[in-house]
């Protein structure tokens, strides 16, 4: 299976192209902590993994996201090689993206204007499947442009748990 899920900063300004059959995708680099520390020094390493997305996917984080800001990534990798211009082989990894998640609200990032921290909430995702427009009432279906109704939470209004309670299993 090639999945993977990574958190982390987008290390360069955002700019989305149009290719030749006129899909849209961006290519992007984001900064992810490892979840250990370096042996010799003690310190918390970041790795920095190309990441690409394309249609709506790139478009909505075009739109949503910028340079500094965090973001969740959903997707799997691939290798490619092509040969450059001196005949040299050069092999490539990159994520490609099939979903985002806004993993903090707009303000608490750089790069981001005001009118884009309004339309954004903590929490939300989005794929190459759906695009939300209200992350609780409805969504579209990116292909098909139809808007679908969601359930509401029927938990709602049930007040805060009680996890002192004997009958949790852990």
């Amino acid at each position: 299976m090639n999945n993977l899920s990574l958190i982390g900063n987008i290390t360069n300004d955002l700019e989305l192209m149009t290719s030749q059959n006129g899909t849209n995708y961006l290519t992007f680099n984001i900064a992810v902590q490892r979840a250990f520390k370096d042996k010799q020094s003690g310190e918390y390493k970041s790795d920095f993994p190309r990441c690409k997305a394309f249609g709506k996917t790139a478009e909505i984080i075009a739109e949503h996201f910028g340079k500094g800001s965090k973001i969740g990534i959903t997707g799997s990798i691939q290798t490619d090689r092509y040969d450059d211009k001196d005949g040299k082989t050069i092999f490539t990894t990159d994520v490609l993206v099939n979903q985002i998640t806004f993993v903090e609200r707009k303000g608490s990032s750089g790069g981001q204007s005001s009118q884009q921290n309004e339309r954004s909430a903590s929490g939300s995702r989005y794929g190459n499947e759906s695009r939300g427009q209200n992350k609780s009432d409805s969504y579209t279906n990116a292909y098909s442009g139809q808007s679908q109704q969601r359930e509401s939470n029927p938990f709602k209004d049930d007040g805060p748990v009680d996890i002192s309670d004997d009958d949790l299993p852990f």
